[in-house]
């Protein structure tokens, strides 16, 4: 299926803001922070580290120590991938040149024969290679590759990738000609390495991804034979290998249930997916949707997020979805996203797109505050200030959102999602053209179908959405698949006022036809309110359910309710309505009957509390935590 990154041109009234606050405001922010220009509660010198990787290779000393992660140059490279994507969007050669500088750098940084890590060439050179399970050198050789490919794509500039590509054949050399054992600790250089693949038709790169997916977990005591080699560790003591942590329990064909820390188990999976595309490995594919199975069908949260425990930021049972305790990283939304894409390359079906489109607004979005300088790491579904971030169960869970992490993956992660959107929106097979999520843009498919096409849409607060046509000549012959979303009931279809039958296979409607300038296309969804209810084997949420209206999960947040949110019960069958909001920019708040119960005065009473009938509003949830410090709720009980 074609990836439409430099042929969809998005105009979007929900997604131009996002699209605009990234090139204004986070792209420009976050360069200051991984350059110190200003202050945040953490350092990050990123980039400071490849200036000092440089002096080192020039001079064989350096003027300072190492700062940060492990892992710190992926944030520089997720940085660029973002400026990369913002830049297809808003052309902006000052920009451009900033970040041309910054690659400059990052080839000085780079050893001879091809090995780029600053924190192997600043603190530990003798130690390149020896501590796969922590030290994360492919994970950021991934990254950086990943960001390389998008920067040519839209600059048609090829430094930073012939940079990689010299890395990436020192992989090669390294694993397949010297045949070195191991595979990644984190995942993320196999799907990395099929892009590099997919940009320069170089096959010993697809042939490194498919070596470190088929290596993983075959050798299950690979980790332990590498820690009795050398038991140096990245920090403190090197402890006992956590096989199902690093998804190395078992070969990947053979893993039936998503386990581990979640971010490096959809990256897995989405190299995975790749791999089984260009190889029609069938077993490969298998495993892909066992594993997605798992996922979305016992340790998915509403809002599309994973990973439930602290602990690992990791899976851990069927149906152990806590809400205040959740984990429910950013990076893991932003994985499940490339994950559900790919599972769409393989098997275009509505509930690849339908994850997707949940993961994106309710999963990923929340994750960036809407000014665009505070960013959430975790993203729990209840909060209440006083415990959470402070009682020792829930100082993951915070209240509000902080400005910088010493551990900062989730910031640039979602700064390089929201500009690419046109990765996930449109996918074409011949001469079908899908439509996967509803943002506006022209999509110019000249190259293969003669035309344009150009989508209006109302989402996500009406559901209207338009197409137009452009053809070059008279008319356009092309078959349209239009997913049907989970949360419409009902979808009706025109085509010039006249309504269109149309089949569903597989979630989309297929409507062919030839199509003029004078055509329009439009689809109608159902806008209803609907609530959700959870499996009973979800013990957080029994007896609770969740408002929803489009693909928006709705939360209910102090400051709309007399701060206090917890006292609140739903009246499963009383009145919901939708009102505008000029609140936060603008949004569909949405009113439901409600309860509240009296404050009890004491712990524990043998009197209930009194009742009282109340409104509850409601905020989209990922608008939550811009007003200051709040209690907050997504599952409520009802009565």
């Amino acid at each position: 299926m074609q990836d439409f990154m430099n042929q969809f041109q998005v105009d979007d009234p929900f997604f131009n803001r996002y699209l605009s606050l990234v090139k204004d405001v986070v792209i420009p922010y976050q360069e200051k922070v991984l350059k110190d220009e200003i202050n945040v509660s953490e350092k990050s010198r990123a980039i400071n580290n490849f200036e000092l990787a440089a002096e080192k290779l020039t001079t064989g000393e350096c003027s300072q120590e190492y700062y940060g992660m492990v892992f710190q140059d992926s944030d520089v490279a997720k940085w660029i991938e973002a400026v990369a994507y913002s830049l297809n969007a808003f052309p902006d050669k000052e920009l451009e040149t900033r970040c041309d500088t910054i690659i400059d750098l990052i080839g000085r940084a780079q050893w001879e024969d091809g090995y780029l890590n600053t924190y192997f060439t600043v603190k530990e050179p003798e130690r390149r290679w020896t501590n796969l399970e922590e030290a994360h050198e492919l994970y950021c050789a991934g990254h950086m590759m990943e960001a390389a490919v998008a920067y040519s794509e839209v600059t048609g500039k090829r430094k930073l990738l012939n940079i990689m590509c010299k890395m990436a054949d020192h992989i090669y050399q390294h694993f397949i000609i010297d045949r070195a054992e191991g595979y990644p600790g984190h995942p993320e250089v196999e799907l990395a390495l099929i892009r590099m693949y997919e940009a320069t038709s170089n096959e010993n790169y697809k042939t490194l991804a498919m070596n470190f997916i088929d290596k993983r977990g075959a050798d299950p005591g690979y980790y332990e034979k590498e820690k009795l080699r050398d038991d140096w560790a990245v920090r403190g003591v090197r402890n006992p290998p956590n096989l199902e942590y690093l998804l190395a329990n078992e070969p990947v064909r053979d893993q039936k249930k998503a386990i581990g820390h979640a971010v490096r188990a959809v990256y897995l999976y989405s190299g995975m997916a790749d791999v089984a595309r260009h190889s029609n490995d069938a077993t490969l594919k298998d495993a892909c949707k066992t594993l997605w199975s798992s996922i979305v069908n016992q340790r998915m949260y509403v809002t599309g997020s994973i990973g439930s425990a602290y602990e690992g930021e990791a899976f851990t049972k069927d149906y152990h979805l806590p809400n205040d305790t959740a984990y429910s990283e950013t990076c893991a939304a932003v994985g499940l996203i490339y994950l559900a894409r790919r599972m769409l390359e393989l098997w275009p079906s509505s509930e690849y797109a339908d994850v997707m489109e949940r993961a994106l607004y309710n999963g990923v979005l929340p994750g960036m505050s809407l000014d665009g300088t505070k960013f959430f790491y975790v993203n729990p579904l209840e909060v209440t200030p006083g415990i959470s971030g402070e009682a020792v169960t829930h100082k993951h869970a915070l209240p509000e959102r902080p400005n910088w992490f010493a551990c900062a993956c989730c910031p640039p992660n979602v700064a390089r999602l929201i500009p690419s959107i046109g990765r996930y929106a449109w996918g074409q097979k011949r001469n079908t053209v899908y439509t996967h999520l509803f943002v506006g843009g022209t999509l110019d498919l000249t190259s293969s179908l003669r035309g344009k096409i150009t989508l209006h849409s109302s989402l996500p607060y009406e559901g209207r959405v338009d197409y137009h046509f452009k053809p070059e000549e008279k008319t356009m012959s092309v078959n349209m698949a239009i997913r049907k979303p989970y949360w419409s009931e009902k979808m009706a279809v025109t085509l010039n006022n006249q309504k269109v039958d149309y089949q569903l296979e597989q979630g989309y409607a297929y409507i062919s036809g030839a199509f003029s300038e004078e055509d329009v296309l439009a689809i109608i969804f159902d806008m209803d309110i609907r609530t959700v209810f959870a499996n009973t084997k979800i013990s957080s949420d029994s007896q609770k359910m969740v408002v929803q209206r489009g693909p928006l999960i709705y939360c209910a947040e102090g400051v709309d309710n007399d701060d206090d949110v917890l006292s609140l019960t739903i009246k499963k069958d009383g009145s919901k309505s939708v009102s505008w909001s000029g609140l936060l920019g603008g949004m569909a708040m949405i009113q439901c009957d409600g309860v509240r119960k009296e404050l009890a005065l004491d712990l524990y009473s043998f009197e209930g509390p009194e009742e009282k009938d109340t409104q509850i509003n409601y905020i989209p949830y990922f608008m939550w935590a811009n007003r200051g410090l709040n209690e907050m709720r997504v599952w409520i009980p009802y009565v």
